[in-house]
């Protein structure tokens, strides 16, 4: 195993106001850009080149990593000027790949967390002599995704779409293993879908399509909550990372962080680079991203606080976004669901605001 495509493409609508001047895989997570994590592990099982597959803020990706010498790799980019899906933005850049027709290609989507065994399931793909060897993953409802039926030996037999009633609780958990042949196999210059065109086309083709079960952590980072959640993960080290630049604990206090000595910050906080948290305030598993200011009193609990965002004292916070540059006064409640858009501004008060949207 030497090299890696790492979907990076989507818009991250689900996580806005976060992605609206920032693309989903770049906002940071436990202190750096989420996909830093994504790229240390993969770097940890043993890759060496890896393909970022962009699309909306393409350049960000670039003016960021480089060439990835930094982090021991060799990064290469490919952007898509149209959607492709995941099937065709795999197709778009296989010129970039360097691997035999008979090598593996371990594919990543850019917003799954995952501590699985990398190196373990390209071990079963290689076993096998696979074509195709996905990660699975068994969740208690299984409802809400699309369902992997396999064999006993561990070889696909259909791909399921959402249904009330699914037979099997294992599901693609986004990554991987492919047969570069494969790959140069997808139609070229269209959209592709992996879950619909690829796979079941495989599949009644013969091709080997196996199901790898690994059950250690996973989360999918597209809501607010779970994007909270995950930065919590890596900072208490309920799922280890080598790119959380700090020890893992109640909190991540980046450089030129302050937090006042009475000020009660835990749960897996981070506190961004400038971030300030006032007297008597308390901050309990949020990120407060570069430059937040938490003032005197204010509690803030379950919530994201954009870059360079203001919550006033003695305002209270649960499950809330607050975007860049936003303005919250003192003394108002805002509960689950609420999201406050960039540069928004909410007077001083005692106003009480939820909503049910996630």
């Amino acid at each position: 195993m030497s090299e890696a495509i790492l979907l990076v493409g989507g818009k991250g609508t689900r996580l806005r106001p976060l992605t609206l001047n920032c693309a989903k895989p770049m906002i940071p997570t436990a202190g750096v850009p989420f996909l830093t994590h994504q790229l240390a592990r993969l770097r940890d099982a043993g890759v060496t080149h890896v393909v970022l597959a962009t699309s909306y803020r393409a350049e960000t990706f670039s003016a960021h990593f480089g060439d990835g010498a930094e982090l021991g790799l060799e990064i290469d980019y490919v952007t898509e000027t149209e959607p492709l899906g995941t099937g065709g933005g795999i197709r778009n850049v296989a010129d970039k790949l360097r691997s035999a027709p008979d090598e593996p290609v371990v594919i990543f989507n850019g917003d799954v967390l995952s501590g699985h065994d990398i190196a373990a399931q390209v071990a079963a793909h290689q076993e096998r002599g696979a074509d195709v060897t996905l990660h699975l993953v068994e969740v208690d409802d299984p409802r809400a995704f699309g369902c992997v039926v396999t064999d006993e030996s561990g070889r696909v037999e259909a791909f399921l779409e959402k249904t009330p009633d699914p037979p099997t609780n294992r599901i693609n958990a986004g990554c991987y293993v492919f047969k570069r042949s494969v790959i140069d196999g997808i139609p070229e210059g269209r959209p592709v879908s992996v879950e619909r065109e690829t796979f079941p086309g495989l599949l009644s083709s013969g091709a080997l399509v196996l199901g790898h079960v690994d059950s250690a952590y996973w989360l999918d980072l597209g809501t607010p909550a779970a994007f909270v959640q995950g930065s919590r993960d890596l900072v208490t080290g309920r799922i280890a990372s080598t790119a959380v630049p700090g020890p893992t604990g109640e909190k991540l206090v980046l450089p030129g962080g302050e937090v006042a000595i009475d000020a009660k910050v835990s749960g897996g906080t981070t506190v961004g680079a400038g971030a300030v948290v006032g007297r008597g305030a308390v901050v309990e598993g949020s990120v407060l991203l570069d430059g937040a200011v938490v003032e005197e009193g204010a509690v803030v609990r379950d919530s994201v606080v954009g870059a360079g965002a203001s919550i006033g004292a003695g305002a209270v916070l649960e499950g809330v976004v607050v975007g860049e540059a936003a303005r919250i006064g003192a003394r108002n409640e805002l509960l689950t669901g609420v999201r406050v858009w960039a540069g928004a501004e909410l007077a001083e008060g005692s106003v009480r605001f939820s909503s049910d949207a996630g």
